[in-house]
């Protein structure tokens, strides 16, 4: 029974029956050792007998070692790895040490572990149960967290119990306080005095350990009243005394087994007895209550039991043990025994050791074929520990830096590099070093001051690498971009220009990002658009292809953007590239928006969302929540446009983000226009400073002024985006510099052009604003019947894209002119009584794509892809997948 936990209790309870309707969930309880965690763990495995359940335990010493905890979770289930498609399956088998191919791709791994949860749940449900989440290792809990967050229909529910510090973000919590009087009494034994108990119930704080274990800790004395007066240690360390002292009375050979069992901490009887435990000595511990022996496995009472254990022996014993534990795993056949053997070797050695250290190296480079980079990062940073050579020692660091730098691990990524000799000579070693604290400075400061580091950084490695010179410079480059910064950028490219010159379109497309930024539009197009066309794009790797994809945007090349960023989102997804999807996703999301496909772009741009939080990626969510306010705009989404500029402003302004910013004040003034409010759309143009993106907000500017009665404030960003146009050629570009020019003229030659060049363009969200000018155009010379072709034209564009603030304005103006418009036309679209989600899903079913593999595409279980699909046959009016093509053929609105 437990006492005083009935509301956490109910919340279990709530999640367990959610997920046998179907409902998947997860909660997160947090609290001190002994608070009642891993009791609650037991009352949920107790309430749930109709389910099946895998249960899963963080062992401190095992938190290095890639998935070894992920492997501990699904055991039981692992024959169900065949079950999933080829290249999931694929992936779990390398990351858990059952396949032959290491996997490339966490993201894979995450996938699996998600689709491989919702087949153990079959039919039925699932409890998964994670205690001491806290020291599982960093891949497990990636892949976990993945799975977790994208849970939805499987009746999945998870459980996991961790002190503070495992990352959790975005998952439901319940954090354990200490009992009340009346529950901290209900475990305290009958037989105490009085004083005896209040004293104890004081000394406990509320925690159900402490008050379970203190009791038979007590002399006769005690119990009899006499209590020393109180420490000043927390409960945890009183209650971990305790059991020290309790081991302390053990016999010599049960103190041993215990101190082997806690250095190990694999649980695997033969290596213990393999390593000196006695099975006289392990019989000894289980018999006073502080082990369990299941089989050939061993575990601990209590982890507090296992710090007690290891804390309380000497370190001479320790590093003796871990020695005998190497040896004993040295013929070992486990698929983990060597990296296992290597740690124990490690932990056997005070001081330096190049030996160990090369054996680290080699543990380090497995877990980085097993994706497993927090892990690398760890084997790295000990090994470069153990070297006594300085030089050696910063390469190792670098190495560690890197990886936790791909881990996500950004304040550690940046200590290790610190930590590095500053007298290094290797260019490779120093470029690390200085692509480690600038990523650093550019996701949790500002880029200007990450292009600053480059920049500093760059004469050491000029001197001895003129190539790895060149990268950073583009490097310093990206940042001047991201910050607005002409400066910074064209004291990169004058240090481009004087080295020796490097055929590629980074270089390229470096040099013509400066040029924008310092005004010279025509030189910046020329570059760039020669970056965006080269053959050589097919050579580059993802951050080289995200550079260019970026490219795209201010070059007016809607339908490249979206070619390349695609492209990068589907390697990065191939590859594991999990840092760089998020930007990959924002890149696409805006190129789709662009492009008018606004239900995808959305799609896109939350997806990358989730990710970059999971991340901790802060300026990448705040180009995310800029991105995705600008799609919103369009279609007049009101209230989430505002949140989300709002805020993804505020953001970027704080980081020193000005392309980050431009995009969402560009968004602000377009929702601004929708709703009829020149005035405050103006305020919101000129607030985007003259450099970079203003090329593409110009055109909108020249509207505001226009129409809020501010002629003369339209000259100069006319003629701004008239430059721009006529550099970049694009029909879409061509038209919208048409229509300012007729907005700004009051020539109906050029609102007949721009209607005629937007019919070989790529943007009817333009068109369609450029027939609406046109028609109020018309209406006003009094032309109604002229006007009502343009409006007509209009309101159907606006009305299949689903831009409702500008569909309104045209229907408004239709009625001005006599004419009664027709209903919103969202009634022909049958897919537009669907979320966006089952769209996709029904989009992807009628084209002939199975569930399994619409899950692969769309990081769900196809568990979850089968509810959508449930959900939105009776929306559709059909019973059957068969008729999904047909439905889906009528439906004219892209996603």
């Amino acid at each position: 029974m437990l006492y005083g936990r009935s509301r956490e209790q109910a919340d279990i309870e709530r999640l367990l029956a959610e997920a046998r309707a179907g409902q998947s969930g997860t909660l997160v309880i947090r609290g001190q050792a002994g608070i009642g965690k891993s009791a609650l763990l037991h009352h949920a495995a107790a309430r749930a007998e109709d389910m099946r359940v895998l249960r899963g335990v963080g062992i401190e010493s095992e938190a290095e070692l890639p998935f070894a905890a992920l492997h501990s979770l699904l055991r039981t289930g692992l024959g169900r790895i065949r079950t999933l498609p080829d290249a999931q399956a694929t992936a779990l088998s390398g990351a858990l040490g059952l396949g032959d191919v290491a996997p490339e791709n966490r993201f894979l791994v995450g996938l699996a572990t998600l689709s491989l949860l919702s087949e153990i749940a079959g039919d039925g449900a699932l409890l998964c149960l994670i205690d001491d989440a806290q020291w599982f290792d960093q891949a497990s809990i990636d892949a976990l967290l993945f799975a977790a967050r994208r849970l939805d229909a499987e009746g999945v529910a998870m459980i996991f119990a961790a002190r503070e510090g495992f990352p959790a973000a975005g998952l439901s919590e319940l954090r354990l306080g200490g009992l009340d009087d009346a529950a901290a009494a209900a475990l305290l034994p009958d037989v105490l005095l009085p004083q005896v108990r209040e004293r104890l119930i004081e000394e406990a704080d509320g925690n159900p350990l402490a008050l379970i274990e203190l009791p038979a800790a007590l002399t006769a004395e005690q119990r009899a009243g006499r209590l020393s007066p109180v420490g000043a240690m927390p409960v945890a360390d009183r209650v971990q005394e305790m059991f020290r002292n309790q081991i302390a009375a053990l016999p010599e050979a049960a103190r041993t087994a215990l101190l082997i069992a806690a250095a190990d901490g694999s649980g695997e009887l033969e290596t213990v007895v393999g390593a000196g435990a006695s099975l006289q000595g392990l019989e000894s511990a289980e018999r006073n209550r502080l082990m369990e022996i299941r089989g050939t496995t061993i575990g601990f009472r209590h982890p507090l039991i296992r710090a007690a254990a290891y804390q309380s022996a000497p370190v001479t014993r320790r590093l003796a043990v871990h020695r005998a534990l190497a040896d004993a795993l040295t013929d070992s056949v486990a698929v983990d025994a060597a990296d296992r053997r290597a740690w124990h070797l490690a932990s056997a050695v005070l001081g330096t050791d190049e030996g160990v250290a090369r054996e680290l190296e080699e543990v380090a480079e497995r877990a980085r074929t097993r994706g497993g980079y927090a892990a690398t990062a760890a084997a790295y940073e000990r090994a470069a520990e153990l070297t006594a050579d300085p030089v050696r020692r910063s390469g190792r660091l670098a190495a560690a830096a890197l990886a936790a730098s791909d881990a996500g691990l950004m304040g550690r990524a940046a200590a290790l590099a610190d930590s590095a000799t500053p007298d290094v000579d290797d260019p490779l070693v120093i470029s690390a070093l200085i692509q480690v604290r600038a990523h650093r400075e550019f996701e949790q400061g500002t880029p200007l001051a990450a292009g600053r580091i480059v920049m500093d950084g760059v004469p050491r490695v000029m001197a001895r690498s003129s190539e790895r010179a060149t990268w950073l410079l583009v490097e310093a480059i990206r940042c001047a971009w991201s910050a607005g910064d002409a400066g910074l950028a064209e004291e990169a490219a004058a240090g481009l220009r004087v080295l020796p010159e490097i055929d590629s379109p980074l270089v390229r497309g470096a040099l013509g990002l400066t040029r924008m930024l310092s005004g010279d539009i025509g030189g910046g197009t020329e570059l760039m658009g020669e970056a965006v066309d080269g053959h050589a794009l097919a050579e580059l790797g993802v951050p080289g292809l995200t550079f260019t994809a970026s490219l795209c945007f201010p070059l007016g090349r809607a339908a490249r953007y979206e070619e390349i960023a695609g492209r990068v989102v589907a390697e990065c997804r191939k590859s594991g590239m999990i840092g760089w999807l998020a930007v990959a996703f924002q890149d696409h999301g805006l190129a789709q928006g662009w492009l008018c496909r606004y239900g995808e772009a959305r799609a896109t741009l939350n997806a990358g969302l989730r990710l970059a939080a999971e991340l901790g990626h802060e300026h990448q969510v705040s180009h995310l929540m800029c991105s995705l306010a600008w799609v919103l705009a369009h279609q007049g989404d009101v209230e989430q446009c505002r949140a989300n500029a709002e805020e993804g402003i505020a953001r970027a302004d704080g980081q020193g983000l000005a392309l980050a910013a431009a995009i969402g004040r560009w968004a602000l003034g377009r929702l601004e226009l929708g709703l009829g409010r020149p005035d405050a759309a103006l305020q919101q143009f000129e607030a985007i400073p003259s450099t970079g993106l203003t090329v593409l907000s110009a055109a909108d500017q020249v509207e505001a002024a226009i129409r809020g009665g501010r002629p003369e404030r339209a000259k100069e960003p006319l003629a701004r985006y008239l430059e721009w146009a006529r550099h970049v050629r694009q029909p879409s570009s061509d038209a919208i510099a048409l229509r300012c020019r007729a907005l700004v003229e009051k020539d109906e030659a050029h609102f007949a052009h721009a209607v005629r060049c937007h019919e070989a363009g790529d943007q009817p969200y333009e068109q369609a604003r450029t027939q609406l000018a046109y028609g109020e155009w018309l209406r006003r010379a009094r032309r109604r019947a002229d006007a009502r072709a343009q409006l007509r034209g209009a309101l159907e564009i606006f009305d299949r894209l689903g831009a409702e603030l500008w569909a309104e304005r045209a229907r408004a103006e239709l009625r001005a002119t006599g004419d009664v418009p027709a209903a919103p036309r969202k009634a022909d679209d049958p897919l537009s009584v669907l979320t966006p989600r089952e769209r996709q899903i029904v989009r992807l079913a009628a084209n002939g794509t199975s569930n399994r593999d619409i899950a692969a595409q769309l990081f769900l279980s196809p568990r979850t892809v089968g509810y959508h699909l449930y959900k939105a046959f009776p929306k559709l009016g059909i019973t059957s997948r068969s008729q999904l093509a047909a439905v889906a053929r009528s439906s004219p609105v892209p996603d």
